[in-house]
């Protein structure tokens, strides 16, 4: 662990408040989890648009796209998968201070490690969206082939295959995305987004 014993806290002159008050709306995490082709990035994307439309500002993060930079050093190890999350966490915590809404689509196996996110992000501005989609759909689907290449040991640790997925205890929100299309979800999200004051 780095030594911060002389690292000091700067404070800022602007604060979250300013950002919020400037941009004329909250900033919460929207957190999807779900296993690999339930439909996260779909429908993050999709959300992030009607967002646009409607004039908020929001920063989307891909579980793909992250590992092209800032974790791109990680695998998909136990210990990996965790610090991958842990990082993605400290990122959404920085755009909520920015006053943005924020997007994650992970998979983020772990409820624990979902717990430490939602314990760093300040109370009832961290929402957790459960992409619920069986393991027989998101294999059929397979938009990757990845859930092909598990099932022949190309590739190992692959969650839902030899790899755990613990769904969550307590989500703010579910998502079924095998009997909703991806308009029917980002209008049930707007939906729940405006009955808790955050539009």
């Amino acid at each position: 662990m780095t030594e911060t014993k002389h690292i000091v806290w700067h404070d800022s002159v602007i604060t979250k408040q300013d950002r919020i008050k400037r941009n004329n709306h909250q900033s919460p995490v929207l957190w999807f989890t779900g296993l690999s082709g339930s439909g996260k990035s779909t429908l993050t994307v999709a959300l992030e648009n009607a967002l646009h439309e409607r004039g908020v500002r929001s920063y989307r993060l891909d579980g793909d796209n992250i590992r092209h930079g800032l974790n791109a050093n990680l695998g998909f190890t136990p210990d990996d998968r965790k610090e991958n999350i842990r990082r993605i966490g400290e990122v959404s915590k920085l755009l909520n201070d920015a006053g943005l809404f924020t997007l994650t689509a992970f998979i983020s196996p772990y409820q624990e490690d979902r717990d430490k996110v939602r314990q760093i992000i300040p109370d009832g501005e961290f929402i957790e969206v459960y992409v619920k989609c069986s393991l027989e759909s998101c294999e059929a689907r397979d938009p990757k082939g990845l859930y092909q290449k598990a099932r022949s040991g190309e590739i190992k640790g692959f969650t839902g295959i030899d790899a755990p997925y613990e769904e969550p205890l307590a989500p703010e929100l579910v998502i079924d995305t095998e009997s909703q299309s991806v308009e029917e979800a980002v209008a049930e999200v707007l939906e729940f987004l405006k009955t808790r004051n955050f539009l």
